[in-house]
């Protein structure tokens, strides 16, 4: 094939959504949903492998070659979505990973041990035992948050006998239009130390032999669809470690943090959002600041490599008419997807079986079976006549999803389902109510 043909067809594929309708059916990357409801019951988490290795290439290329080009890893956000499965897979493709617990830095080495030399550590709350397991899994990076952390790292690491890496993850005090939950480049905002105090903290963790000042982190939020602030927060770093080095200081790496966004009112029908060009702008942002600077970079995408890879199957059970109101409830609630009721988030859903044209529509309360008014997946919300027993699609779940499960009414996680090469596997096995109560103990008698 030629180059510019090549080019081409790889565009189209990392820009292809994997939930398609075929035959008026949706399916995955060539697997029918209907024969997953089948296999795996509902709710259950289906995935695509493609897109989740595309997306993360998107990333990879666009730092690889050109203006852009420059040393960097594409340390995944663990929190996004920490499926052993998803982790191994971008693992075996070169990603590190960024985690925020002992738990996630577990996660790391179950599904991909050689990547544990990839992995930053970011958080405002670190423990001892956390500390000492990445000390000891000699991880690339500490991303410390509060100087009360920092000399907490130095007598861990003087107690192990190691020397530790570790970045002040800086506050540029830049806003990001983005939730308010979600946002964390302000003063007011828990996580990271204010850029104008950093200096002077990097004066003093030189004097400590077991730190190795090797970094400079920011991250100002998530869901950010402009890369403008991405640029400016860069900016202000740069300044920071122009006067680090100036310092003495060996400043080797530059974090410029994750959270670049998607689009989730992207149709699959008529689809305006355009991943590659994001990631182009992007890349395009930070290179035009980075002119020139030796540094190599680290980045942290998340959501952006596997929230439209994934989606959530449910059924309906029953429709219901409250006065002037109509409600759709589906086996899937808040506990397996909690988004729309944490952030207000929109999802587009899908029936599973293609309406025909002009075929009859409702608009209705889209909820699930929790006993919450919050309970909701979208509210008056215009989709096709579903009718109980049909399944239905959470578009765009792949991120924050099965991350933000829940075990609230006692309701069992669902299963997680990857497609690979038109094929589908379990990677995560249905709950049971034995598993609930496997951790639980009655007082004697």
């Amino acid at each position: 094939m030629p180059k510019a043909a090549a080019q081409k067809a790889s565009a189209l594929s990392a820009t292809a959504r994997p939930f398609t309708y075929q035959s008026r059916s949706l399916h995955c990357d060539g697997v029918s949903l209907d024969s997953l409801a089948e296999a795996y019951g509902t709710p259950t988490y289906v995935y695509s492998e493609r897109q989740i290795s595309e997306r993360f290439q998107l990333f990879n290329t666009a730092f690889s070659s050109g203006a852009a080009e420059r040393p960097h890893t594409i340390c995944y956000a663990v929190k996004a979505n920490s499926s052993l499965a998803i982790l191994r897979l971008l693992g075996q493709q070169g990603a590190g990973f960024d985690i925020v617990s002992g738990g996630e830095l577990e996660r790391v080495r179950k599904a991909h041990k050689p990547a544990l030399q990839r992995v930053v550590f970011s958080g405002v709350g670190k423990q001892i035992w956390e500390i000492d397991a990445a000390l000891k899994a000699n991880i690339l990076l500490f991303n410390v948050e509060s100087e009360a952390e920092l000399y907490l790292l130095a007598s861990r690491a003087e107690a192990l006998g190691v020397r530790a890496r570790f970045a002040l993850r800086v506050n540029p005090d830049v806003f990001a239009d983005t939730h308010p939950y979600i946002s964390t480049g302000l003063r007011e905002h828990k996580f990271g130390i204010d850029i104008t105090l950093a200096r002077a903290i990097y004066r003093k963790a030189k004097k400590l032999k077991s730190l190795d000042p090797a970094g400079v982190s920011v991250h100002i939020g998530s869901q950010i669809r402009s890369v403008g602030p991405f640029a400016a927060a860069t900016v202000r770093v740069l300044s920071l470690i122009a006067d680090l080095r100036k310092d003495g200081h060996d400043i080797r790496y530059l974090d410029a943090g994750g959270g670049l966004g998607i689009d989730y009112h992207d149709s699959l029908v008529d689809s305006h959002f355009n991943p590659e060009q994001q990631v182009h702008n992007y890349a395009a942002a930070l290179s035009k600041v980075l002119k020139g600077v030796d540094a190599h970079l680290l980045l942290e995408p998340g959501r952006f490599i596997v929230a439209q890879a994934g989606a959530l199957l449910a059924r309906v059970l029953f429709v219901k008419q409250n006065g002037s109101k109509t409600f759709v409830i589906t086996d899937a609630g808040m506990n397996d997807l909690i988004r729309p009721a944490l952030y207000q988030a929109h999802h587009e859903i899908l029936p599973v079986r293609q309406p025909r044209a002009g075929a009859p529509e409702l608009t209705a309360d889209i909820v699930g079976p929790v006993c919450e008014s919050g309970d909701f997946f979208a509210r008056d919300r215009t989709l096709a006549n579903v009718k109980p027993g049909d399944l239905v699609l959470v578009l765009d779940a792949g991120a924050y999803g099965m991350s933000l499960t829940s075990n609230y009414n006692t309701r069992p996680r669902p299963p997680e389902a990857l497609v690979t090469n038109g094929k589908a596997e379990l990677i995560r096995r249905r709950e049971t109510l034995k598993d609930l109560f496997g951790p639980e103990l009655l007082p004697a008698g």
